[in-house]
């Protein structure tokens, strides 16, 4: 497990709270407005980051996340830049945790082990590709270590036996469990009802710290995830959805933030309540 989601599931546990972590896209909608963006994020409460890249055909993610895609890719983003802005944030945030969530296709296209090189060498700490099942991870899960990279998989919440040991063995840094079957969004109805037998399903495998996403959109998921044992929660496509209600120019014009002020006001009050939240 990389060290520093070791502090920090110590300092948090020590303090009687659970992690916060939000997921942004890199570059949405440019890599300067993202710096600023993630920059008010952390500076507001959050614990530790999940970090996208963006991709051409997100098939894990609903249409909020989506979208961000599209912004990203139609301002021009490139994996190089993503690893610069990576390694901005490194070093203004030299102990936050950093996890990626990317598309197997960019560690494929660049080589598996160049591309866990590249991250680990820009500073993050886990990577997850949401497209890669444990049961076809091995290749990816030593090439990860090998590079110094902790690599997450997902804990589906209706998975066996066999998968939830899978996850369990390879996963380094935390365990991304699922609340609900299907793909990212708040598209969806939210739902948090029996949180307590999905964590209970990973948890008894002995793996690294629990944190439940999909779904996480508002503090009571938040609490309905802590007080079900998780260690923390993810919320992605909530934030997505405040940073996109600031931008203008959807496809095929790269988009900008319309008002930056009221962005970030928005994110700071969000990431508050939900951090709020995990106090146990």
């Amino acid at each position: 497990m990389s060290d520093r989601y070791r502090r920090l599931f110590a300092r948090l546990d020590a303090a009687g709270e659970g992690a916060f972590v939000p997921f942004v896209m890199l570059a949405d909608p440019s890599v300067e407005e993202s710096f600023e963006i993630i920059s008010t994020i952390v500076d507001a409460g959050a614990d530790a980051l999940e970090l996208g890249v963006p991709f051409s055909d997100p098939i894990a993610d609903g249409p909020t996340i989506q979208r961000s895609h599209i912004r990203a890719l139609d301002g021009g983003a490139t994996v190089s830049a993503c690893l610069e802005l990576i390694s901005r944030i490194r070093q203004a945030y030299p102990d936050l945790p950093i996890g990626m969530l990317i598309y197997s296709n960019v560690a494929y296209v660049r080589g598996v082990e160049k591309f866990y090189r590249e991250f680990a060498e820009a500073g993050a700490d886990s990577i997850l590709l949401p497209d890669v099942p444990v049961r076809e991870g091995q290749v990816y899960a030593e090439a990860a270590e090998a590079a110094g990279i902790d690599p997450i998989f997902i804990a589906p919440a209706q998975a066996g036996e066999d998968t939830l040991r899978g996850v369990a063995t390879r996963s380094r840094g935390y365990i991304y469990a699922i609340s609900r079957d299907g793909v990212t969004g708040t598209e969806r109805s939210s739902q948090t009802t029996g949180l307590s037998e999905v964590v209970a399903n990973v948890t008894r495998f002995d793996g690294a710290p629990v944190l439940l996403g999909f779904g996480i959109s508002a503090p009571e998921h938040v609490r309905d995830a802590i007080d079900a044992g998780a260690a923390g929660a993810i919320t992605g496509s909530a934030i997505t959805a405040i940073i996109s209600a600031h931008t203008e120019g959807e496809h095929p014009n790269p988009g900008r933030v319309t008002d930056m002020a009221a962005l970030k006001a928005q994110l700071r009050a969000f990431v508050a309540d939900m951090k709020a939240a995990t106090i146990r």
